[in-house]
């Protein structure tokens, strides 16, 4: 039996070009496109989502370890940005530059870095990733 909690996200468009409507049954996100690329620019792109996924979910890793380990954790920012293409690299490279404010020793920092790979979102986008689709 998988240790694997399903997740269930439903999208939706209409005919916006190309706002669509992103859900997980009890919150709900706008994501869309540039208007250089025929979007109305109403929410993020989708690989922004991707990468928001991974910010937030190393933010908050950071800060659930921190708060157990009582350590004094001001506050966690992450950013992030696609560093090579696959042409450079023979896939893409994510940079995540992460700040951490507060008396913290350098040990913890350093410990705090190797924690942030552990976050779930980080583990899911370093393994393979086989996605199946179904027409309804």
């Amino acid at each position: 039996m998988s240790d694997v909690m399903p997740t269930i996200i439903e999208a939706t468009i209409g005919k916006d070009h190309y706002k669509t409507m992103v859900s997980n049954g009890t919150l709900q996100v706008t994501s869309d496109e540039p208007v250089v690329s025929g979007g109305t620019d109403q929410g993020f792109t989708p690989k922004e989502l991707l990468y928001s996924a991974l910010a937030t979910c190393t933010c908050i890793t950071l800060r659930m370890y921190a708060d157990r380990k009582q350590w004094p954790l001001d506050s966690v920012k992450v950013t992030l940005s696609q560093e090579r293409t696959a042409e450079e690299t023979g896939g893409i490279v994510l940079e995540q530059n992460i700040e951490l404010t507060g008396l913290l020793t350098t040990e913890q920092r350093y410990h705090l870095l190797e924690i942030s790979k552990r976050c779930p979102v980080h583990q899911l986008l370093t393994q393979p990733i086989h996605v199946t689709n179904h027409l309804l």
